[in-house]
């Protein structure tokens, strides 16, 4: 049965099943329990058709990224395990078409997630980066193959290597983005009902066909190198660094997984 979880609200209507994440206290940053629930309500939707809508609950904020306080803690065996590796493929291999609807910040992981989804439609106000490089880390859940798949390997390293943020309206240019609108959510939905109506079965493998002339998959290198970096002494420095500053600062701030974020 669908149904809500601690931090994620799920709604069935008709064909298209809309997942919105909760966690305002931590600006919607991904913790182990909340990557749990997303695979609880893909299990529960598994059995019949359903297009996605992945989104926020939380106005002005998409997602801040990983949870900081957990990578700190988390060493190699926890890089091995592809905690969200194995939720982001998962959700690039949905049977059916997915749609991002990004209001805010998307951040680390929470663009990493936009990215796993077929299609992202954003609000102005939106901006997207990828600062792992600032916290030690690699940008180890996919990035390295989408980013450049989505804005070229130009781009994408102006993204990895320097942490550059990009704006919506930027990101549209880019192809980083699909659709720009003030209505993130309703637009989403909208073209989810959209593709719906065409043949599911026509849908399902026109995916299978996108998916094989994709580049080859950094899963592996990936989840080696973030291996590496997690035992690091610079790793937890850079992250305790910023939980410092975090807490200085008195909240989670415009990113809670952005170290540096304007």
């Amino acid at each position: 049965m669908v149904g809500d979880y601690p931090h994620l609200h799920v709604a069935v209507d008709g064909l298209v099943a809309t997942l919105a994440i909760d966690r305002p206290e931590a600006a919607n940053a991904l913790s182990l329990e909340l990557v749990n629930e997303v695979h609880r309500a893909l299990d529960d939707l598994r059995d019949a058709p359903h297009l996605l809508v992945v989104t926020s609950a939380v106005p002005g904020r998409f997602v801040a990224g990983a949870d900081i306080a957990e990578l700190l803690a988390r060493g190699e065996e926890d890089a091995l395990r592809a905690i969200n590796v194995d939720l982001f493929d998962r959700i690039a291999r949905w049977r059916w078409p997915t749609v991002a609807a990004i209001d805010g910040p998307a951040v680390g992981g929470g663009l990493e997630l936009a990215m796993a989804c077929d299609l992202r439609v954003a609000s102005t106000r939106s901006w997207f980066r990828q600062p792992e490089v600032g916290l030690g880390i690699v940008a180890g859940a996919g990035a390295h193959r989408r980013l450049v798949d989505l804005v070229g390997l130009g781009r994408a390293r102006r993204m990895l290597l320097a942490g550059v943020r990009v704006e919506a309206a930027e990101a549209y240019e880019w192809g980083l983005v699909d659709v720009v609108d003030d209505d993130p959510v309703g637009s989403a939905v909208a073209l989810a009902r959209s593709m719906a109506s065409q043949s599911l079965r026509a849908l399902e493998f026109t995916k299978l066909v996108l998916a094989s002339v994709e580049r080859p998959s950094t899963r592996t290198v990936d989840i080696l190198a973030q291996a590496v970096l997690f035992e690091s002494d610079e790793k937890r420095a850079r992250m305790g660094a910023f939980l410092e500053q975090r807490q200085r600062r008195g909240s989670t701030g415009p990113g809670a997984g952005d170290p540096g974020g304007r």
